[in-house]
């Protein structure tokens, strides 16, 4: 992995592959390279870093000629180190094949060793050359027969040979203005353009160019020319394609008055939250509307468990749909790491419901686990942000976050999404259980509020910003909330770990002094997570444990709450709400905290080192 752009058409391949690597950026790598096809050879530059790098390689030595076909790719290293050796494109020996890949090619040793003792010489430590070299092997004796070139039926054979994930693009250089793509587990997305094509493992290199795409299923590939393209399985059965609009603009994916787009878009939470609400909530009559999941409502409303799974930030707020789901829906809930669930042989029963929280849809681990929860006989529903993609396809219904494209690595807006969805979810089955619509109208109200009342919260950003300052130095950080607010506490600590390289650990307050209580020394900054709810009394007591043993506390609290500043050293205050809605607010000090401490460090934001917007490998 982790970001592919190819182009087949009449334009300068050129400029347009490397604009279209930059709206990949955030999604995280650590080289880049590109291939341009011209007068029957293949043309690559790579360069180790930012794209910056292979830009200015390009402009002081590394030209490449003029082409109309190529394409393009950032890695993020997973077989070897970062090296300009390990970047892609990667080539077959005799320099007659180039590909780009993402995910893992599993049996790349067992297939290595084949190589070799075919007498190939590999220059690599990488799986994707690898595949490279077993394309050309297949290349050098197949004949087109049945496919539309000697290429595809050799990347068909090759893929056969493959276990594991790949979204690939392969050009031959003796055969021009042609490029095969394929997919299996790593999205790959074709832009139709007039004339021309543009395929991206993400629409955000293609909405500049077009709107409309095919999205290739897994196990399918396409061939395409500049006078059009044929999609068919790798098994060369073929498939009518379906071309789709992409949902959101350009201007969406575009920094404007910020500085970062993670600021960026934890501004835009308000109108975020206001569109994941859009056409779901009937205020006048109390009522959640779902239409995604209504085929299935008689199911969930007598699902006897839940299972939420999900990844990183997309876990922490199944924990918070957990607690939604238990409290307000009453359907016994567990949260389980999407990377340990489909391991350890999970136990499903009858009446079992998984949802796949993810905001790409991609998310290699969740959907490995969604798909062994559904081929065990479970209901599948996903939450995810992006339309079209492979969670969204696979599940049996779902509904979509709509809060629009979210570039910056660490996820701020799409969190605040999943949870208004998970939120809506558990009224939706809640009502058609036992809630009164008296008291569904009460939580609609409140979350209606909701957007108002973040705007509230991020006009403290300059005192967040002058706070965090004072302890920005500080090495180690807690973060302690109970109930609702437990998940919060762990997303709090895991955007400053994230973006600002500050260890910081998240617990529920009250297991601080089982163990992590010797941690505290003078000075410690201490994040509680104290709104007036029904554990407020219980959280006051664990301030006063860290405030003797000399620890710094800063509280998120709620307007008006006159005690909290004679305990608290800092207080950041958002609005009272109903206490199953008080993570939308609470997680936004610590959304601005993390950002703060970032670039008060001289952080890179939106692209942490070692990190990937979209994890598309287990």
């Amino acid at each position: 992995m982790c970001g592919i752009v190819a182009y087949v058409g009449r334009k300068n391949a050129q400029s347009l592959l490397l604009e279209g690597l930059k709206r990949l950026e955030y999604r995280g790598y650590d080289s880049a390279g590109i291939c341009i096809q011209h007068n029957h050879e293949l043309h690559i530059a790579r360069a180790v870093g930012r794209i910056s790098v292979l830009e200015s390689s390009l402009e002081h030595g590394s030209q490449l000629p003029p082409g109309h076909v190529g394409m393009a790719h950032t890695r993020w290293a997973t077989h070897g180190p970062p090296t300009e050796c390990n970047a892609h494109p990667h080539c077959d020996d005799h320099k007659n094949i180039a590909l780009v890949h993402n995910g893992i090619i599993e049996n790349y040793a067992t297939l290595k060793q084949f190589l070799i003792e075919k007498g190939h010489k590999f220059s690599s430590q990488t799986d994707t050359e690898v595949l490279a070299m077993l394309v050309a092997h297949f290349y050098s004796t197949a004949e087109s027969n049945g496919v539309a070139s000697k290429l595809a039926k050799a990347v068909q054979a090759a893929l056969h040979e493959v276990r594991g994930t790949y979204g690939i693009a392969v050009m031959c250089k003796d055969e021009p203005d042609t490029l095969i793509v394929a997919r299996k587990g790593s999205p790959l997305i074709i832009g139709v353009g007039s004339g021309e094509y543009v395929v991206a493992s993400d629409a955000a290199a293609i909405v500049e160019h077009t709107t409309q795409v095919v999205y290739l299923n897994d196990n399918e590939m396409a061939v395409i020319k500049k006078d059009g393209f044929k999609t068919m399985t790798t098994d060369d059965v073929p498939v009518t394609p379906e071309i789709k609009e992409v949902e959101f603009k350009l201007e969406q994916m575009e920094l404007g008055k910020f500085e970062h787009f993670m600021l960026k878009e934890i501004h835009e939470q308000p109108q975020a939250i206001e569109n994941c609400l859009r056409g779901r909530v009937d205020l006048q009559e109390g009522r959640v509307i779902l239409g995604g999941l209504n085929k299935y409502t008689r199911e969930l409303v007598r699902a006897r468990r839940v299972i939420i799974t999900g990844c990183g930030t997309a876990w922490h707020a199944g924990l918070v749909g957990e607690y939604l789901l238990e409290d307000v829906a009453k359907i016994p809930t567990e949260v389980e790491y999407a990377s340990e669930f489909r391991y350890r042989n999970p136990i499903i029963e009858d009446g079992t419901v998984v949802v796949a929280i993810s905001q790409s849809g991609e998310t290699a681990d969740t959907l490995a686990a969604m798909r062994e929860a559904k081929e065990r006989g479970a209901l599948s529903i996903g939450i995810i942000n992006t339309v079209g993609s492979t969670i969204a396809r696979e599940t049996d219904a779902g509904v979509y976050l709509h809060v629009g494209p979210e570039i910056g690595v660490a996820s701020t807006k799409a969190f605040s999404g999943q949870i208004v969805v998970e939120t809506l979810v558990a009224l939706f089955i809640a009502r058609r259980k036992y809630m009164s619509q008296q008291v569904q109208h009460e939580f609609l109200n409140a979350l209606s509020k909701i957007p108002q009342q973040v705007k509230r919260v991020l006009e403290q950003s300059e005192q967040i910003k002058k706070i965090t300052a004072e302890y920005v130095s500080r090495e180690n950080w807690l973060f302690l909330g109970r109930g609702y607010n437990y998940p919060v506490a762990l997303e709090g600590a895991l955007k400053l770990k994230e973006i600002s390289y500050i260890h910081a650990e998240g617990l529920p307050a009250a297991e601080m002094k089982h163990g992590p209580i010797a941690l505290i020394n003078q000075g410690m900054p201490v994040v509680f997570i104290a709104p007036k709810g029904s554990q407020y009394e219980k959280v006051l007591g664990n301030i006063q444990e860290v405030k003797a043993r000399g620890g710094k506390i800063i509280a998120v609290a709620s307007e008006g709450d006159e005690h909290i500043h004679t305990v608290a050293d800092h207080v950041f205050t958002v609005p009272e709400t109903l206490e199953p809605l008080q993570p939308l607010l609470t997680v936004v000090p610590l959304q601005l905290l993390a950002y703060h401490a970032a670039v008060l460090r001289g952080c890179n934001v939106d692209k942490p080192r070692n990190l990937a917007k979209s994890v598309t490998v287990e």
